[in-house]
């Protein structure tokens, strides 16, 4: 290129197409060292995982088509251990049982977790002390707070002496006795995550429906349970898992009785590989409490992305 005065320049061939491809292969390398990187972090947690979950749920699979004891050698008898499961009526017992227990939970702690967190949602001051009280029973271990029920509803200093009621030795009120100590400690974690739910609401909603003249039911009804939805429907699925795996409050309170009253299958899985040495028969009722989470699950997962659900 000629300038006046006889100057001239080279003009250059723009360097912008080699200076992006850089840039992309640079990006790629980062790329691929922060992906390497975050794997060797998570290495140890999948090896764990691999020792602790994997390992034993592979096994738990095999020895549920054996006829192990849980001491020494085993022989695979095929699917016996499923087929002996349609005609055993301690199974089919705690599988009923299994059942009343989901529903009661899916009916009274989630109803009081709702009713609670909708009350606390209105509160305009005190809202953090409350929050403090409902949430301690569920922070308290679970063998503390069994313990503290069985002597509260003992039939010999406790309110069944009182009441007349022997609430956890009559086959009648057994159950719900339990299921009523564990609501004690759980709904105030409902109430909990309800309320932070209710809290994302967007308020304009609630403005909106009040001047068209809504009353409060209405707006919880048409307002509230429609935007904390995906909430309900996970903690609904969630409930459903934990109500099939409740161990704890039973085994402490009743160990499954009286007369196995309050017997479910995680106790009789307990006591048919600890008591009665049939661990391949315990294997298999625990290969069928995993399927059924794992369908809980999967529906959960096939909702969430039907309904593009942000949780």
């Amino acid at each position: 290129m000629a300038f006046p005065g006889g100057a001239s320049a080279t003009v250059e061939p723009p360097a912008t197409a080699p200076a992006r491809s850089d840039r992309r292969q640079g990006s790629k390398k980062g790329g691929s060292r922060r992906g390497l990187i975050a794997w060797l972090f998570m290495l140890p947690l999948i090896v764990v995982n691999l020792l602790v979950i994997a390992g034993p749920g592979v096994l738990s699979v095999y020895y549920s088509f054996t006829d192990w004891s849980g001491i020494g050698g085993s022989h695979f008898i095929g699917i016996a251990n499923y087929r002996k499961m349609f005609t055993d009526s301690a199974f089919g017992d705690a599988f009923l049982h299994n059942v009343w227990w989901t529903l009661f939970f899916l009916i009274v702690p989630m109803g009081m977790g709702l009713f609670g967190a909708y009350l606390l949602s209105r509160l305009r001051r005190f809202v953090t002390l409350f929050r403090v009280i409902y949430f301690v029973p569920y922070i308290v271990a679970s063998v503390v707070s069994a313990s503290i029920w069985q002597s509260l509803l003992s039939p010999e200093h406790g309110i069944g002496k009182f009441l007349g009621v022997n609430f956890l030795g009559n086959s009648s009120t057994a159950l719900p006795s339990v299921a009523v100590v564990n609501t004690w400690s759980w709904w105030g974690f409902l109430v909990i995550v309800f309320l932070a739910a209710m809290q994302g609401v967007n308020p304009s909603l609630y403005e909106a429906s009040g001047l068209d003249g809504a009353n409060s039911w209405q707006q919880f009804w048409h307002v509230t349970l429609p935007s904390i939805r995906p909430t309900l429907m996970f903690l609904g699925l969630m409930t459903i898992i934990w109500s099939f795996l409740v161990f704890d409050y039973i085994y402490i309170l009743t160990q499954g009785g009286p007369a196995g009253a309050t017997e479910v299958l995680s106790t009789l899985q307990y006591r048919d590989a600890f008591e009665n040495q049939q661990a391949g028969y315990a294997a298999a009722i625990g290969v069928v409490l995993a399927l059924i989470s794992g369908v809980v699950v999967a529906s959960y997962q096939i909702l969430r992305r039907r309904r593009d659900w942000d949780i």
